[in-house]
């Protein structure tokens, strides 16, 4: 409970608090003592007591009061520095306990509702008009009555107001005089947890279902189970009494719900021109017919500068594909310069390994130490993910709406439009479908009417055009150039395409050739190109990688053309004679001289080999001994063997052999 200096009140002086919820009448105030039992005969002395002095009467205790009602009088009725107590409406104007009370009554009244404020203002009008009435001489008790007749109030609540205010500065009247009302009866109709739960649950889903519909079904399961469930009025008031974000979170889309909380507001002017820039493709509402002869929506690659909003470039495509994602930036890089840092969806398209392969952050397709660096990490491009369809994220998206609110509905494509849902479906819906190039044409003049459009307000604009702020920032920013070896890198790589014998190289049914190409005849290269620009220079790369050159394309020419065909005839004569002139360079003697020289040589004797050994013939007798190395037994025979053993010594000096062939002639 809490602490008061003074503890017992009469009814007269309860009645001049206008406590919350309470009388403004000592009869009230008895009225209620009555009625709630304070002066029951066994709480003599703790709930009332007789009050002592004049008039006599009875003074109740602060306890038979509610917990609000005793804190606002603790607020008026503050212990003095002796203990006793003081009224507030009492103290200086400046004390700080009134005007704790002052600010108290201010704010409790700001969350008052318009109604309640208007009574406030009313009551107010009429004590301004009975105080200028007061002045004027006019008695009060005529005062009264007149200003009570004319506000069409009784003159009894107009000395209730004045006692509401008795002792407040009139500046803080007005939260004085506004009415307390007590509310409804404090008695809630009885309800069924089980009830009140299982209607909760039916009508707080994503479908949505009516409240009475969900209110009949839950009456039927109440009196299969016995439950109790009040009217539907009363559970519609207890249902509308839940937190609007609740329900909105129980029946409706998180996107919905994410919608309640304010968006991040991010400054793009930190940027520079070029500096950053996000993508994202766009599927256009609009009937296309292909060159092959399909028909389709296609899809838009855009690449725009994030500081002045700027498209810098696109590329028209049957689908969202990392091809053209592909495309796109190369056309970004060598129209303006290579940006420092990229906003991308990590979609298939977007975040595929050609262009940013080796970023360590995508979450799309698996990243492997092993893989080789994508475009963007080679052009050291910062790569930043962001989430699909999200306009706070990539700016873009705002560009794509007024692309479909505005260029999908082009004159020109008049008939080919085919509604931006199914259910929006023009009434000449499929009645034709605009060529490609019509199409393109159209995109074309709309992309460089969206940049020159002066009037933007958003970012850093002001008033200006994209093309106006992109143009000021660019002339002062440091802009990145690309080398012609970098540029290759966003080119379209062909499978391996076999050089033919005529030195040339077909793609898409052109024809594309190079001087270089005649030394490579069936040999297989690889084609980079532009699959939008066919017509142009091919880069020509071998089978390992290595760049050889560029293959102009050779395009055909009418039959009947002699201007061709002399140019042609021209430019196969300078070629044949730059093939003589470099075999020419590479033959720095003629035949004749080459077969002079071969007849002026002479020619060298053979060298006759010599014999490392040598065939003797002997006697049998002789060779008999060579072999064996015996003594013959006759002077002949002895004569013989040493002359054999001395031509084996000059054999043997000359480092031969001798051998001894026997003679069975006997010569």
């Amino acid at each position: 409970m809490t602490r008061f200096a003074r503890e017992w009140f009469s009814g007269a002086e309860l009645a001049a608090e206008s406590l919350p919820g309470m009388p403004a009448s000592e009869r009230g105030w008895t009225l209620r003592a009555q009625r709630d039992g304070w002066i029951a005969a066994d709480r003599e002395g703790s709930g009332w007591r007789p009050r002592k002095g004049r008039g006599g009467g009875l003074e109740f205790h602060i306890s038979n009061l509610t917990e609000d009602q005793q804190a606002a009088l603790a607020m008026r009725y503050p212990a003095q520095a002796d203990g006793t107590p003081t009224r507030l409406a009492d103290l200086p104007a400046k004390a700080p306990a009134r005007a704790l009370l002052a600010a108290e009554r201010w704010e409790w009244f700001d969350g008052r509702p318009e109604a309640v404020k208007a009574i406030a203002r009313e009551r107010l009008q009429a004590l301004q008009a009975v105080a200028a009435l007061r002045s004027s001489a006019v008695p009060k008790t005529r005062a009264m009555q007149r200003i009570a007749a004319e506000h069409k109030a009784t003159v009894q609540s107009l000395y209730n107001w004045e006692a509401a205010v008795r002792g407040v500065g009139e500046s803080d009247w007005l939260p004085f005089l506004a009415p307390h009302y007590a509310g409804g009866s404090s008695h809630a109709a009885e309800c069924s947890p089980e009830a009140w739960d299982a209607l909760r649950v039916d009508y707080l889903r994503q479908e949505e279902p009516g409240f009475s519909e969900c209110y009949r079904r839950t009456l039927k399961l109440a009196r299969q189970h016995g439950w109790t469930m009040p009217c539907e009025r009363t559970m519609r008031r207890r249902m509308e009494a839940l937190s609007d974000t609740l329900v909105l979170s129980a029946r409706s889309t998180a996107d919905a719900l994410k919608r309640r909380f304010p968006a991040q507001q991010r400054d793009r002017g930190v940027f520079h021109a070029l500096e950053a820039v996000n993508a994202d493709g766009h599927t256009w509402d609009v009937f296309v017919e292909w060159p092959d002869g399909s028909i389709g929506r296609p899809v838009q690659t855009t690449f725009q500068d994030l500081y002045s909003g700027k498209i810098l470039s696109w590329r028209i495509d049957r689908t969202e594909s990392s091809h053209s994602f592909r495309l796109a930036f190369g056309d970004l890089v060598e129209s303006w310069g290579v940006p420092d840092k990229v906003w991308l969806d990590n979609t298939r398209a977007a975040a595929n390994k050609t262009m940013t392969g080796g970023v360590p952050t995508r979450f799309r397709f698996k990243v492997r130490d092993e893989e080789p660096l994508g475009i963007l990490p080679t052009l050291n491009v910062e790569v930043h993910w962001t989430k699909p369809y999200s306009g706070q994220s990539k700016p873009i998206e705002r560009a794509f709406r007024d692309f479909a609110a505005e260029t999908a509905k082009h004159p020109r494509f008049a008939g080919a439009y085919s509604g931006n849902s199914p259910t929006a479906k023009p009434g000449n819906y499929g009645s034709r479908a605009v060529s490609l190039d019509e199409f393109i044409e159209v995109v074309g003049q709309a992309m460089i009417e969206h940049n020159a459009r002066p009037g933007r307000e958003g970012g850093v604009c002001r008033g200006r055009s994209f093309d106006q702020v992109f143009a000021e920032s660019y002339a002062q920013a440091p802009i990145r150039r690309a080398s012609e070896a970098q540029r290759r890198m966003w080119l379209l790589a062909a499978e391996a395409v076999r050089v033919r014998a005529d030195s040339t190289v077909h793609l898409a049914g052109n024809r594309y050739w190079a001087p270089f190409l005649s030394d490579l005849v069936g040999q297989n290269v690889t084609l980079r190109f532009d699959p939008d620009s066919l017509h142009d220079p091919l880069c020509i790369y071998r089978a390992d990688g290595s760049f050889l050159g560029d293959a102009e394309c050779l395009e055909p020419v009418g039959f009947d053309s002699t201007e061709a065909a002399r140019q042609h005839g021209r430019a196969r004569r300078a070629w044949l004679r730059a093939q003589k002139d470099a075999l020419a360079a590479e033959r720095r003697m003629s035949v004749a001289e080459l077969a002079a020289l071969h007849a002026a040589a002479d020619a060298p004797a053979p060298e006759k080999p010599e014999a490392k050994v040598v065939r003797a013939v002997f006697p049998t007798a002789g060779a008999t001994a060579l072999r064996a190395d015996t003594q013959p037994d006759d002077d002949e025979s002895r004569g013989q063997a040493l002359m054999i053993k001395g031509l084996r010594e000059l054999a043997e000096a000359r480092g031969r052999h001798l051998v001894a062939v026997p003679d069975d002639t006997g010569d």
